[in-house]
């Protein structure tokens, strides 16, 4: 091959996937994975971890099949980076040191409910609730606690990848809410396109559901409240939707430069074409009713990618199940993709997995590769009331066979956090 058939429309070096790896609630591993989504399996249930008397959302979409030394965010979310990356790498056919950046989508980190009331139990008395964080920190000089200390510092959990698998550099750590995902691929494809690394090790997680979690987008108004059947909840562009279901997760992505992977047979797993992003200053947790921001960060991915809208042969939606974000949603995808819309098949995995959160662009973007590779467009499940004012083909309920060989993937956010990836099987 020539220099120049390495080089995309811009002459940046073209980014390729060699490894993927994911954990969801449907199970470990991308062939488990795959062939429950395929299927129009859910992995929702309901919830073990806490109690949930009392609460108006009882489901999730929790990992509880992975051993962790303690009960909380930052094990769960280290333990399903850790085995998601052990199959990349494998899927790689790399070992030894990484040596490479490492770019992690991780959720922000707060001590557990528990881990407070024991730290309060053994904290010296005070009769001003103004004391209570100094007397927090006199327990803690008393008795370290270096479990309690790691569950609250945020980028523990990149150091400990960092360590294990031998990356170069200051391990990245970022959080852009829903959008996390994507935005730590879009790191790894600038730093590969910039020309500072051939390769870049981008993982998303999520092991941060809790009472506490689950009580806050409750008070949002986000969850489905809808506990019985919990398989049944999620809905994205149903006219009964009422809200997502929280879920966990974690993928890991292995980018390269298709020189580099091809020098070193590499087997070629997907080309990341193109990534969009931006900011939505309309609310602090809704996006913009009029989807400008979502229609904007489309463009910009398909702008990035030097493609055209007629040539996206599928969409993964961000497909949240919530009455606004789809209604949004279907808005956006409306004035990029125009009166073409309805015949783009569009699904959203979230209708199996609920939302992953930090985790969620990475999770589907795997997905979303495995799509193109197997000829398999999986379905959105439980649509058997459609919203009349979203006119979407969204696969609904079954499976469908067909090949297609580009991919546009949604993750839009809270915060004004709005990214896309376009995904292609080949070059240009």
């Amino acid at each position: 091959m020539t220099a120049s058939a390495y080089k995309d429309h811009l002459g940046r070096p073209i980014v390729a996937v060699t490894g993927m790896g994911i954990i969801t609630s449907l199970g470990q591993g991308l062939q488990d994975n795959w062939n429950a989504l395929s299927s129009g399996t859910s992995g929702i249930h309901g919830i073990t971890r806490f109690p949930t008397d009392g609460l108006s959302t009882r489901i999730a979409g929790t990992v509880d099949f992975i051993d962790i030394p303690a009960p909380n965010a930052v094990e769960r979310s280290y333990a399903f980076a850790r085995e998601t990356t052990i199959e990349a790498l494998a899927q790689a056919g790399l070992s030894g040191d990484f040596n490479a950046p490492l770019f992690l989508a991780a959720p922000p980190i707060e001590p557990e409910w528990s881990a407070r009331f024991e730290l309060a139990d053994r904290s010296p008395p005070g009769d001003h609730p103004g004391d209570a964080y100094d007397r927090f920190l006199a327990a803690m000089r008393q008795r370290p606690d270096p479990v309690f200390h790691e569950a609250a510092l945020f980028g523990a959990i990149s150091e400990r990848l960092a360590d294990r698998f031998g990356t170069r550099g200051l391990p990245v750590t970022l959080s852009t809410a829903c959008a996390s995902g994507v935005t730590a691929i879009q790191l790894g494809i600038e730093a590969i396109r910039q020309g500072r690394t051939t390769r870049a090790l981008t993982v998303a997680t999520d092991g941060s559901l809790s009472a506490e979690a689950l009580i806050r987008f409750s008070l949002l108004s986000a969850l489905s409240t809808q506990n019985d059947p919990p398989t049944k909840a999620s809905k994205p562009f149903s006219k009964d939707r009422d809200g997502f279901v929280i879920a966990e997760g974690a993928a890991t992505l292995v980018l390269e430069s298709l020189e580099s992977a091809v020098a070193r047979g590499a087997k070629i797993l997907g080309i990341m074409k193109g990534a969009g992003d931006k900011a939505d200053s309309f609310h602090r947790t809704r996006s913009s009713p009029d989807g400008g921001p979502a229609i904007a960060t489309i463009r910009a991915a398909l702008a990035d990618a030097g493609m055209a809208e007629t040539d996206i042969g599928y969409i993964n939606a961000h497909g949240t199940s919530t009455p606004e974000n789809d209604k949004m949603e279907y808005g956006a995808m409306s004035a990029v993709f125009g009166e073409r819309l309805p015949t783009i098949p569009v699904s959203s995995n979230k209708s199996m997995i609920g939302h992953t959160l930090t985790a969620a662009g990475a999770v589907e973007a795997v997905f979303s590769l495995q799509t193109m590779l197997t000829g398999t467009l999986p379905p959105t499940i439980n649509y058997n009331n459609p919203d009349p004012t979203i006119i979407l083909d969204v696969v609904p309920n079954k499976k469908r066979e067909k090949q297609v060989g580009a991919i546009l993937s949604n993750s839009f956010g809270f915060g004004g956090q709005n990214a896309s990836l376009v995904m292609a099987l080949e070059p240009a």
